[in-house]
């Protein structure tokens, strides 16, 4: 059956849209921080279907919201007033942070990522943005062109004119050697640098902690000495909460909160997590930014009243459940584990994270040298011993990623992290 679905597959669907394994799964249910495969094998989910089942699959609370918001109606689009809607919205603007807040909802985090772009440039009148070296920020036309790991981006051409700032990656590029504070100056210096070769550009967008790069961050309060640089010149900040928000980082309910001494961003972007499958992304900022439109504009499928009631049952219940708590809790437990076996691995240059985000880079053994291979067999070896775990970095893709919903508990994190151990010392 499986065999049989991997041919269709492949006869219909575009060779570039990646499977993992040598043999792919199909996943056909979840209950929990579990799957199952159409064999019928079970497996610990540390992945999450890229960090989007983010407080349970199978949730009850959120299965209960979208049947009986399907029994009443399932879409109208943005044409007509939308309660569910409004009530996530009014949710969202009051957590950001961000003052006079207004959201907009899009389908995906490359949709909101495109938004905010749209909104910073239209309201600075500039088309050039400030990304990250080894950032990822979407699969769309504008995404790609901004996204600074060449492995996902496929193309040159953008609308953008793009430029590169140093930081996003504390232990690699030529500040790494450097203590936080010096390696922050020496950012800031770059950027200033840079800043002063060019004109004004619209926006920074940056990750707080860079996804499908590996789960790499920079030192806590880089963004908030980028931002005063930014400020003086009138040049917007956009974090592109779409992996770090929620309170996955455990420390912060948003990953920007670790750079938040200057306070909070002038555009963030969310996705993933909040509908926990359910496909919702948005955009928030200032009124006066999020308004600089001067067309009309619409959306068919964003907001539309099902993936609403799904997110405000998931936010209920990540709030009412202290989700960012126990992500601070069991992903320490977790990576310091992590860390115990990877000391043991001469293959594991660093494990990495913060709360239940967590990467482990694998690299040849005594080299900085990365080793894709290598780390594919790990995730196979996984798979194997019944773990689903995902895989990043802007080096060839040579880091794990580790990111289980947010309840997880302690036995399961316990049960992950000796899955994994067998995994990576089946590779010595």
């Amino acid at each position: 059956m499986t065999n049989d679905l991997l041919g269709r597959h492949r006869a219909v669907l575009p060779d570039w849209l990646a499977l993992y394994y040598e043999e792919p799964l199909e996943i056909t249910h979840g209950e929990g921080r579990h799957v199952w495969d159409a064999r019928g094998n079970r497996y610990l989910d540390f992945f999450g279907g890229i960090l989007t089942t983010m407080t349970a699959h199978a949730l009850p609370e959120v299965t209960k919201a979208v049947s009986e918001q399907a029994g009443r109606i399932i879409h109208s689009s943005t044409l007509y007033l939308n309660r569910p809607m409004v009530e996530l919205a009014e949710r969202i603007a009051q957590l950001s942070g961000i003052p006079d807040a207004r959201v907009f909802f899009t389908t995906s985090g490359t949709e909101a990522n495109d938004t905010a772009l749209l909104l910073a440039t239209a309201y600075r009148r500039s088309n050039t943005i400030l990304a990250m070296r080894n950032s990822y920020h979407g699969r769309s036309f504008s995404a790609v062109g901004i996204t600074g790991n060449s492995g996902w981006s496929p193309t040159s051409l953008s609308p953008l004119q793009t430029l590169y700032v140093h930081g996003g990656v504390r232990t690699r590029g030529p500040f790494a050697s450097l203590s936080d504070d010096a390696y922050i100056a020496a950012c800031v210096d770059d950027l200033k640098d840079l800043l002063g070769h060019t004109r004004a550009p619209a926006a920074l967008i940056a990750e707080p902690v860079q996804g499908v790069g590996g789960f790499t961050a920079p030192p806590d309060g880089l963004y908030a000495a980028f931002r005063e640089v930014l400020h003086e010149r009138g040049i917007l900040w956009i974090a592109d909460e779409v992996q770090t928000g929620w309170g996955r980082t455990g420390e912060h309910f948003w990953g920007w909160q670790a750079h938040g001494r200057n306070g909070p961003p002038d555009i963030m972007t969310f996705a993933k997590g909040i509908g926990n499958g359910m496909s919702i992304g948005g955009v928030v900022a200032r009124s006066e930014i999020m308004n600089c439109l001067d067309s009309n504009s619409i959306s068919t499928f964003g907001g539309t009243q099902i993936t609403m009631a799904a997110g405000l049952a998931n936010l209920n219940y990540l709030l009412e459940h202290d989700l960012q708590g126990n992500a601070r809790r069991v992903g320490g437990l977790l990576i310091e584990r992590l860390r115990a076996v990877g000391a043991q691995v001469p293959a594991v240059r660093e494990v990495r994270g913060r709360g239940l985000m967590i990467g482990i880079e694998i690299t040849k053994p005594g080299t900085d040298q990365a080793d894709p291979h290598t780390a594919a067999a790990v995730l196979e070896a996984a798979r194997e011993g019944g773990l689903l775990i995902g895989k990043g970095g802007g080096h060839n893709t040579s880091s794990l990623r580790v990111a289980p919903p947010l309840s997880l508990n302690v036995a399961e994190a316990e049960e992950g992290a000796a899955i994994l151990e067998d995994a990576l010392r089946s590779i010595q």
